[in-house]
């Protein structure tokens, strides 16, 4: 009996040392690089910061330049407005000229207020009316009949009244801030 156990043992590990040689034949598949030949590349940094770029200043490697003008000007580009064709800026001016009236009546009978700037915007038959202010200066702005907006400022000294088109963020008055 003890001569088929010493075979089966055998065996078995006849096959581990096969098993160990394969899988350690695999680790070492990499050759290395042959004499004389260029070290592998580096890594290059990769930006780990924005950093402003300043006239005749070198950034470290680890810097995203970028132009602190240029984006605080793309900062501020949701006050922009969209352009607008003329057909709907014309129906929008003919609505402008009632609006002008209204808040002119309401400005020189000295009601100057957010809820009067609405209401006399409401009278005009325009809806959706937007506005920021107190009883010194009321911004406003309204969508007007066709598209586009119809949007100033009312103080007791002065009215302006002027048309464009949406601003970038939507709406007809920028948020408050402006």
């Amino acid at each position: 009996m003890t001569g088929i156990r010493g075979d089966g043992s055998r065996g078995a590990r006849l096959l581990l040392v096969l098993a160990m040689t394969t899988v350690l034949a695999g680790c070492s598949l990499a050759s290395p690089a042959p004499l004389g030949a260029p070290p592998a590349a580096t890594p290059t940094p990769t930006p780990t910061a924005a950093c402003p770029q300043i006239e005749g200043v070198d950034l470290p490697p680890d810097c995203a330049p970028y132009d602190p003008d240029k984006a605080m000007a793309e900062n501020d580009r949701y006050r922009d407005r969209m352009d607008l064709p003329d057909e709907i800026r014309d129906a929008a001016e003919d609505a402008a000229v009632s609006v002008r009236t209204a808040l002119e009546t309401m400005r020189t009978a000295g009601d100057v207020s957010v809820d009067a700037v609405e209401d006399a915007i409401s009278g005009t038959g325009l809806a959706g009316i937007q506005t920021q202010g107190d009883a010194r200066s009321v911004a406003f702005g309204v969508a007007a009949p066709e598209g586009g907006c119809i949007f100033g400022e009312v103080s007791a000294e002065q009215l302006t009244v002027e048309v464009g088109g949406y601003i970038m963020d939507g709406g007809c008055l920028p948020a408050e801030g402006h």
